[in-house]
This record gives C-alpha cells, sequence and structure tokens, in this order.
C-alpha cells in the first residue's frame, strides 16, 4: 500500500496494517468441537489454527474437552 507521509508528503511503501482478526465465536467452536471431537479437523473445517482455538476457549476459561462436555450436558445427550 502506497501513503502519502503527513510530514513530509513524500509517498511511502507500507506492508500493511496487521492480520485482520477472524471473529470465530465460541458457540462455532463449541459446536464443531462436538461435531469432529478432533482439535485438527474443528481447526481445518473452521478455516483457523488450533492455536486460536485454544485461545478463543482460554479467554472464556475453558479447555477443548470441557468445550464439549459443557455442550453436551446441556444438550442432554
Amino acid at each position: 500500500m502506497i501513503v502519502q507521509c503527513p510530514h513530509c508528503r513524500k509517498t511511502v511503501v507500507v506492508n500493511g496494517l496487521g492480520r485482520k482478526s477472524l471473529n470465530i465465536g465460541v458457540k462455532n467452536i463449541c459446536d464443531t468441537l462436538q461435531d469432529c471431537k478432533n482439535i485438527a479437523l474443528a481447526a481445518e473445517k473452521l478455516g483457523c489454527s488450533w492455536a486460536h482455538i485454544y485461545k478463543v476457549l482460554k479467554s472464556k476459561g475453558l479447555s477443548p474437552w470441557q468445550a464439549v462436555e459443557t455442550k453436551t450436558k446441556k444438550l442432554g445427550r
């Protein structure tokens, strides 16, 4: 991306503004883990890394297997 410097008015090449967030919700992750029961398959199905799944669940205080068990108990299975 080429931008103009506000101070010297010269054009400067910028490599971007970083990676955009994935915005995959905890409910989607839990549903996918329930279906796949495998972190790698769930990550592939969601189009993210397994580390992203762990990060999202950790922010809610859950492990992947707690997320699957909690979903199962709430559904009455």
